[in-house]
Formats: structure tokens, C-alpha cells, sequence
């Protein structure tokens, strides 16, 4: 996975925080653990608050 793959990140965040409200999560541990998730291979200089901010939504929608 890379950076713009915001909903595939967001489904493999949801089965690895399970517990986590992702509307609390500040952008420093999302990065952190978008960069854990096993499939995920970018480099880390390519994300911006605009890449979390759409992760961040993505986790939100498919949540709800």
C-alpha cells in the first residue's frame, strides 16, 4: 500500500485498532501506525497532513 491509498489503509487500521476512535487520534501515532501495517511500503517524506486527513476520513466512513 502506498500513502494515497487512504481507504485500504483505513480497513487494515480498523482490524489493527480495533478500540481506537479515529476522530481522537492525533496525525503523529496515525503516521506511525499507518507506516506498522505490514502491507504498507511508501516513504515516509510522502506524507502530509492532506494524506492523513484523508485517511483519517476514510477510517471515519467506514466506521460509520
Amino acid at each position: 500500500m502506498k500513502w494515497t491509498d487512504s481507504l485500504d489503509i483505513a480497513i487494515e487500521l480498523i482490524d489493527a485498532h480495533p478500540d481506537v476512535d479515529p476522530t481522537r487520534i492525533n496525525f503523529v501515532d496515525l503516521m506511525k501506525w499507518v507506516m506498522a501495517l505490514p502491507d504498507f511500503d511508501d516513504d515516509p517524506k510522502r506524507c502530509g497532513e492532506r494524506i492523513l486527513e484523508a485517511i483519517q476520513a476514510a477510517w471515519i466512513e467506514e466506521l460509520e
